[in-house]
């Protein structure tokens, strides 16, 4: 364990090396792919945050590596299989969670029985068990073109989709009862949402995998909160810090040939951290100041 971890140290700012697997065609891939999910992981992310669907996201990643286990078994494409698996999970979700008091308790029932599906689906592959493996943390190096070009069709069908409901849908999140009362469809609107939702997760699930998928979808936007109250700035942080974990984490892997997730968690959460920190100071400078002037 310590050999691996000295050489982990040693690897990681082996630059030439870094540069010498930039050049292949699999590595520059999987940095496409890392953009593409990092636009849209700070697309949806705010919209996340403040619809409070965190636990969402979390089961609806968990339905994925269900759809891609199913997939993998049946010998079809795991990218299919996940983002299928994620978009039954965002309409049951929406289906049967109509009211806030039962939401966490419906999201919990069906990502049990989920996880439990998965687990008879992986046990029951007779590949590989690091295939199998790679659906829980991910392998963003086997992407390929099929995989890429699926990535950039559902990136730009979920961005369009998006930009299309996204005035009713910031207006629904912000005051639910209010856009109710003036007409908004605020049910098909969650629904729609969720299977973005879903879909954004499952196209995580290639790159940090299924457990580790909130370190894209959840934790850039709640640094972005942390900093910035408008909707637009937040926006645009995510997208920022998305875009910093997802292609810096596979830049810090390739010379030690860690696992990408690895280093997307641990850079998302360093952004986190100092966001928090920045947030902290000016809410006391701010308090200092209304103290003064009072």
């Amino acid at each position: 364990m310590n050999d691996k971890l000295s050489d982990l140290w040693s690897n990681l700012f082996d630059f030439d090396k870094t540069q010498h697997l930039l050049g292949y065609d699999f590595v520059q891939q999987a940095l496409i792919a890392a953009a593409i999910l990092g636009l849209l992981a700070g697309a949806v992310g705010p919209l996340i945050i403040s619809r409070q669907m965190s636990f969402a996201v979390h089961g609806t990643s968990e339905l994925s590596l269900t759809g891609a286990a199913a997939a993998l078994l049946a010998g079809i494409s795991v990218g299919v299989g996940a983002i299928a698996g994620s978009v039954v999970a965002a309409i049951l979700f929406g289906l049967l969670g109509t009211k806030a008091r039962e939401r966490d308790s419906v999201i919990g029932v069906v990502m049990s029985f989920g996880l439990g599906l998965s687990v008879l689906l992986i046990w029951l592959y007779p590949g590989r068990t690091g295939t199998a493996f790679s659906l829980l943390i991910g392998q963003i190096v086997s992407v390929g073109n099929s995989g890429l070009t699926l990535l950039l069709v559902c990136a730009v069908i979920v961005l369009a989709v998006l930009v299309f409901v996204y005035r009713p849908l910031l207006f629904a999140s912000t005051d639910p009862e209010v856009a109710l009362a003036r007409g908004v469809p605020v049910r098909a609107l969650s629904i729609v949402f969720a299977v973005l939702v879903g879909i954004t997760a499952a196209l995580g699930v290639q790159i940090v995998g299924a457990l580790l998928v909130l370190s894209l979808l959840i934790t850039p936007a709640a640094a972005a909160a942390r900093v910035t109250a408008s909707p637009l700035h937040a926006t645009i942080l995510t997208i920022l810090f998305a875009e910093v974990a997802a292609v810096g984490g596979i830049l810090l892997s390739l010379a030690p040939g860690a696992p990408v997730s690895t280093f997307v968690t641990t850079i998302s959460f360093t952004i986190y951290l100092v966001c928090r920190v920045i947030g902290s100071r000016r809410r006391n400078q701010a308090g200092r100041r209304v103290g003064v002037t009072a």
